[in-house]
């Protein structure tokens, strides 16, 4: 049986800035990640600073090189498959066969995505195709962009991205579930819309050339953003009792614990600030907070 005063679940700037910290307070923490980044498409990361351009897998190659420094961290390729147990005693299984006992949990797994049914999308995502203006709309600042989007979002998403570009063709793909005044309101910014269904996405080596509709109308552009569907990275803090907020993340506290005492989350499974600078700082301080944690109760414990 291997014990731990902390698993992480999840080894993305999230958990691993957390193992960073945990580490050099000299806590015996184990970062167990599938080796599955959301972010693996992604050829550049942008955003952070003294790391803006790097490519995702080398910013986790470089944190997870640091995190060799500290004796008391240890990293894992591996799956758990099951938690249970409670605070200060729980028992995770992985997929290899592992037993793992632990004081504390840290979710970190982020979030996946659902598949988008629009034909040509994963050629060009990563390439033209994105989900963030922070982290990519500067590449594509001043061109001509399609919008796949509708609804509240549509009216969220908008106007964000006019800020990279006014040259912007909204497609909802099937019905823009908007309002007269929000229809106008596009009108009047000149934005043009569409709502027959997407046919395909037309490109070449990954680079967007068309948005081809149902109805024939090709939609020249250079770049793609649309909002993706995303569920947890994992069920297991589900099977915990975690509780979900409106959002659809996991409801943390602002030292970012759960409603479940010993089980904290971090990164994109409990916010939807989806960029990596915003879930390494997360990481930072649900790190410090659980080794405050563990800190306290042991002073207590000791003081008997």
């Amino acid at each position: 049986m291997n014990t731990a005063d902390v698993v992480i679940i999840g080894g993305g700037p999230a958990g691993l800035n957390a193992g960073l910290m945990l580490g050099r307070a000299r806590k015996q923490t184990i970062v167990i990640d599938e080796g599955r980044p959301r972010n693996a498409v992604t050829r550049e990361a942008h955003g952070f600073l003294t790391r803006d351009g790097i490519s995702p897998g080398e910013f986790r190659r470089i944190a997870q090189e640091q995190l060799r420094v500290y004796p008391s961290v240890t990293q894992l390729e591996d799956t758990v498959v099951s938690v249970t147990g409670e605070d200060g005693a729980f028992l995770l299984e992985t997929a290899s066969g592992m037993s793992i006992t632990s004081k504390k949990l840290l979710f970190a797994a982020g979030m996946k995505d659902r598949k988008l049914d629009v034909q040509g999308l994963s050629e060009v995502y990563g390439k033209s195709a994105f989900v963030c203006p922070y982290c990519d709309g500067w590449e594509l600042r001043d061109q001509p962009l399609v919008v796949i989007s509708r609804g509240t979002v549509l009216m969220h998403f908008a106007p964000l991205l006019s800020g990279w570009t006014k040259q912007i063709t909204v497609c909802t793909n099937g019905p823009d579930e908007l309002s007269e005044a929000e229809r106008e309101e596009l009108r009047a910014h000149q934005l043009p819309l569409f709502d027959a269904p997407i046919r395909e996405i037309s490109s070449h080596e990954g680079m967007v050339d068309h948005v081809v509709l149902t109805d024939g109308t090709a939609i020249p552009c250079k770049g793609i953003f649309f909002r993706p569907e995303l569920v947890l990275g994992t069920e297991l803090p589900l099977s915990l009792g975690c509780e979900l907020s409106d959002t659809g993340v996991i409801a943390v506290d602002q030292f970012a614990e759960s409603n479940v005492p010993g089980v904290y989350a971090a990164g994109d499974t409990a916010s939807m600030m989806h960029q990596s600078i915003a879930a390494a700082a997360s990481g930072a301080l649900a790190g410090a907070a659980i080794n405050g944690r563990l800190n306290q109760e042991a002073w207590q414990n000791n003081s008997r």
